[in-house]
This record gives C-alpha cells, structure tokens and sequence, in this order.
C-alpha cells in the first residue's frame, strides 16, 4: 500500500497595500480565524526621498489545507491584485520518507524496550539491573527523541507556513 504523502507548504508573498498596518491586521485577523497562529511580526518605517512610509514583515501558520484560499484572500487586500502583488512563491517538502524511517525507527526501539523490561523482570543480580537500567534509559531517550520529530513533522504538515511583506503601495511610485 502506498503512504500518504507529508509534504510541508511554505509560501512567501509581498504585496502593495494603501495602508500596511489595516492589511496586517486583516491578515492575523483570517489566521486566527482559520485556527492559525502568527509566529512573527514586526511593522518598520521605509524612508524615502517623497517621505516616510509603514512596512509590515510576519509570519503566519495557517491550515494547510486552506493555504490556497488564504493566500487568494491575502492577495485581495490589494487594491490591484495583477498589480499590487509583487512577488509570490509556493514550496513543498515532501518529509513522507523521513516519517515512514522514523515510524519504523521507533517500532524497533520500543520493541527493544520491551524485551529489556523482560530482562530486568528476571534479572537478579544487583548489577544486571543497574545494567539493564542504563540501557532502557538509553532506549527510552531514543524513543522520546523520535517521537519529538515525527510530532514536528506533522504539525509542520498541518499547519504551513506564509510569510508577507506589506509595504504601502504609494511607497512605490
């Protein structure tokens, strides 16, 4: 049988708004209401030789299942979306053959964790347990560790990211 693909999707847009600051806004407000959360912000003056202008720089996590209808819905804040969106990129990395090693990884490393239980189970020796400890210390680290990285690597499938760039469209006449 064929896994599911894990592919992680991240987006980067800029766009040319009349006011960067209602647009940055308008975006964490569709974020949030999507289930998403903003991962970083930050809103900057431009200066120019006609004044000085706001900019906005952040990053969203956003379903990625409505990564396509944001991005259109981001795009829409512009006045002129065929001319007020700069720049826009799409990527995916496909992360299935790391999950489907650590799946595999971690089936093995609680099976050895398993038979070690047995073993301190019977050991009687001081030592031998103290032995067998250490061990399953060791395997419960590992197993920890895995886990860890296949957690993050379905949330980062789950949730993709989009960073945009706002800058006042007057900045650029």
């Amino acid at each position: 049988a064929s896994a599911e693909r894990m592919v992680i999707y991240n987006a980067n847009l800029q766009i040319a708004v009349q006011d960067p600051l209602d647009a940055m806004e308008a975006v964490i407000s569709m974020t949030e209401s999507s289930g998403g959360f903003v991962v970083y912000s930050n809103t900057y003056q431009t200066n120019t030789d006609r004044g000085s202008f706001p900019r906005v720089s952040l990053t969203v996590r956003v379903p990625a299942g409505q990564l396509e209808s944001i991005m259109n819905a981001i795009k829409n804040l512009t006045p002129v979306p065929d001319d007020d969106v700069i720049s826009e990129n799409v990527s995916g990395q496909d992360v299935t053959a790391e999950y489907t090693d650590l799946a595999s990884r971690l089936r093995n490393l609680e099976a050895a964790e398993e038979k070690l239980t047995e073993i301190m189970d019977q050991a009687q020796d001081t030592e031998d347990v103290l032995d067998v400890f250490d061990e399953l210390t060791y395997y419960r680290g590992e197993i920890e560790v895995v886990k860890g990285r296949m957690k993050y690597l379905e949330e980062s499938a789950d949730l993709s990211a989009i960073t945009v760039e706002i800058i006042a469209k007057e900045s650029l006449q």
